[in-house]
């Protein structure tokens, strides 16, 4: 394992010089070809390269977001890039050094990194495109004990015990992926996507990855609810897009991860998804998207999951920095005994004046009876079911410091005010509270 990691970093190391000395000598990569994102509108940010695409054809085939999900058109990404004998080579990635204070009885505190890198490599093939990708985290080495705190957070185990009150780590291999896009015409395509560990056809782009979370370093309490396949293993999905419409079919294996965070995990394709698109504007994006998840919590073997998902983003390029916006709802149900959890998020992000950002999130989530037993063994015979609902109200401000070439570095924190049922007061307290501070840091 130390010497994949070792071999991964380097070839991150060389791609991001390669990609340095590339833009230090041009304004604009340039391309022979009609069917890659180098046809999109190119904006320059001081210093960075912003794709904005003209259609949702291009957008597809920028694939900038994680697996085969959709952003407004207009969503701004900063990526570094550089053209090598024919490939287009992109690197893109951020990272948040978080220190979290909580109150409450259940409160706690820690000093922690969430992160993520995502290399690409893209190039003609045929009447397509074939493009290359691989999403990895450092988060099993930065984020120590196998959890970071976060009141209310539920979901995947911890040293055989359930994570209840704070969030699980990412794998460091988050995604290993192929596409190909086949241009059928000038108004459609036809993608396929295979990726040992990927993300199917099921919810908006995962947290991490939307522009309406960029400066968020926390998981929304719905995670499990709304994008938490995002790291799945096995993963096969076929898309056809017409004009701004776009179906989407996925097969996958539903387990979540293991808790070994620096493996890959396996496992047959038991589980699918299906997704529908569609982008109106420049500005909007709305998909609805089902599927049937099989076994997917470990300590909850024999119990199925059929999620849906519902989701309106919004974006809005300004003059002086962006706009994203995204109102989401998800839904678990057990196909054992049909108990059924909803939670609903609505998150925003503005930046303005170049560099200064701030962001909301608020949240209505369901929650199940693992609160109640806390980070221990379960009882026998537990069942699990959802039986309260929690509010997390969240507001934050960062602004960027001085100019490091390629970096974007910014510091700032963000607080959080919890709504809490009757019945958890006695273990969480009135009003607990939560405050982070964070310096982010981001390719540009």
């Amino acid at each position: 394992m130390l010497k994949v990691f070792a071999m991964v970093l380097v070839c991150l190391v060389a791609l991001y010089v390669s990609a340095q000395q590339e833009e230090s000598s041009s304004t604009a990569p340039k391309a022979s070809h009609d069917t890659t994102q180098t046809d999109s509108s190119m904006h320059s940010n001081r210093g960075s390269m912003r794709m904005r695409p003209r259609s949702r054809i291009e957008f597809v085939q920028q694939h900038s977001a994680s697996g085969t999900d959709a952003e407004p058109n207009s969503t701004p990404i900063a990526m570094l890039m550089t053209m090598q004998h024919g490939w287009m080579l992109m690197f893109h990635g951020q990272g948040f050094l978080s220190d979290i204070q909580q109150s409450g009885p259940r409160g706690a505190d820690k000093l922690f990194s969430t992160n993520w890198l995502m290399p690409m490599a893209q190039r003609p093939l045929g009447r397509g495109t074939l493009t290359l990708r691989a999403m990895l985290s450092l988060e099993p080495a930065t984020v120590t004990d196998r959890r970071y705190p976060e009141l209310f957070q539920q979901g995947e185990t911890a040293y055989g015990l359930p994570i209840v009150d704070g969030q699980h780590p990412h794998n460091f291999i988050m995604e290993i992926g192929a596409f190909y896009d086949y241009k059928l015409t000038e108004a459609s395509l036809l993608s396929i996507y295979l990726a040992p560990v990927g993300d199917p056809a099921l919810g908006p782009p995962a947290y991490p990855h939307r522009a309406s979370a960029a400066e968020d370093p926390l998981a929304p309490l719905g995670h499990h609810l709304q994008d938490s396949t995002h790291i799945s293993d096995d993963v096969i999905t076929g898309g056809l897009t017409f004009h701004n419409l776009r179906v989407e079919a996925s097969g996958f294996h539903g387990r979540e991860p293991g808790e070994d965070r620096w493996h890959i995990d396996q496992g047959k394709i038991d589980s699918w998804a299906t997704r529908v698109t569609f982008n109106p504007g420049q500005n909007w994006s709305l998909q609805y998207s089902i599927g049937k998840l099989h076994a997917p919590e470990a300590l909850f073997p024999n119990q199925d999951v059929r999620r849906m998902t519902a989701s309106l983003m919004y974006n809005r390029p300004l003059r002086s920095g962006n706009w994203a916006s995204l109102l989401l709802w998800g839904r678990n149900g057990s196909l054992a005994d049909g108990n059924v959890g909803n939670s609903y998020l609505l998150e925003s992000t503005l930046q303005f004046l170049h560099r200064n950002y701030i962001w909301t999130r608020a949240e209505n989530v369901d929650r199940t009876n693992e609160l109640l037993v806390g980070e221990h063994p379960l009882p026998a015979g537990f069942v699990e079911r959802y039986f309260a609902r929690v509010q997390a109200y969240t507001a934050g401000y960062d602004r960027e410091l001085g100019p490091i070439p390629h970096l974007s570095t910014a510091l700032g924190g963000q607080f959080t005010l919890y709504g809490v049922p009757d019945v958890l007061r006695p273990l969480y307290g009135v009003h607990p509270v939560s405050v982070t501070l964070s310096l982010r840091l981001r390719s540009f």
